[in-house]
């Protein structure tokens, strides 16, 4: 069954709804990317955080306030027409709600727990479920009354992935007939510290694939599809194939061969009944790490021996976690959408300096153009910690 991707909400350091967010991205905009201090102890690093005053949760859902809520909510209420639109054709119960995500309310958690410790008693804005990982679900489904099904999926940094793929498997099995799916990351700094004690994180802009990268930066973002098994009028986009795998090769590292990577995506075109040959971009995982470039460089060069047109986003946006899946699915999206009346692709943003150790890849320059002929078939991958890969294919629907 076809899962229509009928709309998109976005929000991150490239802008606040996707016409900004596209504006933005095809035009390799680093700006969002700025150093901060105060994440990591005697650090600055660059961040990708999303700027000025956010959305407010309502005064009825005051308990489930959390700044990554708070993302989620400006995203939501980008679609909020869309969104209103399904309830009213499906009803509230046939309505899902699939989200992935690391940090959930854990920020605010851990500045509760420092006023413990100061003063031996939680502030009075504190409430323990803001932490809980399934809080956004439960934050969106309470604020839209929708009591289909409604969870989070979190397995770190392919979390979102993952719930577009849980997603369309709820709309197979019957379950729904639309899912709000997506995922939502908030700046911590449990993350930045625990990236840094790892010491993955890089004191410059990141520089994917580089023979001088030296590590991630941190980002934040919320997106939210509304996936559904009808086509809205006119072109439509999908999610057309999806392929998963888990090497299990080392709590943090990646397999070193891409053999995981290399599955997921060979999964992902079976299950889109699609050649290699009609891909016509990768976004990359790409995080600028001395492992991660070079499995995916090796995943990829094998999987498409003639090359793809391909690229990092990553120093546009930071390593956005639990939402990278999401994300780099909606700069698909957003690549195949009406809206980019230029067929722009995301440029890939690096200092040019190939690692002579990796495969050369195809990287998108700002004056590479998709074709504007349908169908056309865009992939995006996504790798985590304890070696789980997903790679998704989006494409104009049949």
């Amino acid at each position: 069954m076809t899962a229509y991707l009928n709309a998109l909400g976005v929000i991150c350091a490239l802008g606040r709804d996707k016409a900004e967010v596209a504006r933005n991205l095809f035009a390799g905009d680093c700006s969002g990317m700025r150093r901060e201090s105060g994440w990591v102890a005697e650090r600055e690093l660059p961040v990708a955080a999303v700027h000025g005053e956010l959305a407010p949760i309502p005064p009825a859902l005051a308990d489930q306030s959390s700044r990554n809520n708070q993302l989620l909510l400006e995203a939501a209420l980008q679609i909020r027409d869309d969104i209103d639109q399904a309830i009213q054709t499906y009803g509230r119960d046939r309505i899902g709600v699939v989200l992935g995500t690391s940090t959930s309310g854990i920020d605010e958690a851990s500045r509760g727990l420092a006023h413990y410790i100061r003063e031996q008693q939680f502030p009075a804005e504190y409430d323990y479920r803001q932490q809980e990982l399934g809080a956004p679900a439960n934050f969106l489904a309470d604020w839209l009354q929708l009591s289909g099904p409604a969870y989070v999926i979190s397995t770190a940094c392919t979390s979102s992935a993952r719930a577009l793929m849980s997603a369309q498997r709820l709309l197979d099995l019957g379950l729904c007939d639309a899912v709000l799916c997506g995922g939502v990351d908030s700046l911590c700094k449990l993350t930045l510290n625990g990236f840094s004690s790892l010491e993955a994180v890089s004191d410059e802009r990141c520089n994917p694939f580089s023979a001088n990268r030296n590590g991630i930066n941190i980002g934040e973002a919320a997106v939210l599809f509304v996936m559904s098994k009808q086509a809205h009028d006119g072109p439509s986009i999908a999610l057309l194939g999806a392929g998963a795998s888990s090497d299990a090769h080392h709590i943090s590292a990646p397999e070193p061969s891409g053999r995981g990577a290399l599955q997921a995506m060979q999964k992902a075109l079976s299950r889109a009944h699609l050649q290699t040959s009609q891909i016509s971009y990768l976004n990359l995982h790409g995080t600028a790490t001395q492992h991660n470039d070079a499995m995916e460089s090796l995943a990829v060069a094998t999987l498409f021996p003639e090359g793809v047109a391909c690229s990092s986003t990553k120093p546009m946006t930071g390593h956005t976690l639990g939402a990278a899946g999401a994300l780099e699915a909606a700069f698909c999206w957003l690549s195949l959408s009406a809206d980019n009346p230029d067929h722009a692709l995301p440029p890939h943003v690096w200092d040019g300096h190939a690692d002579p150790a990796l495969p050369a890849l195809k990287w998108v320059t700002a004056r590479e153009r998709l074709t504007s002929i349908a169908p056309r078939y865009l992939m995006s991958n996504s790798f985590a910690f304890g070696g789980n890969n997903v790679s998704l294919i989006l494409g104009d629907a049949p």
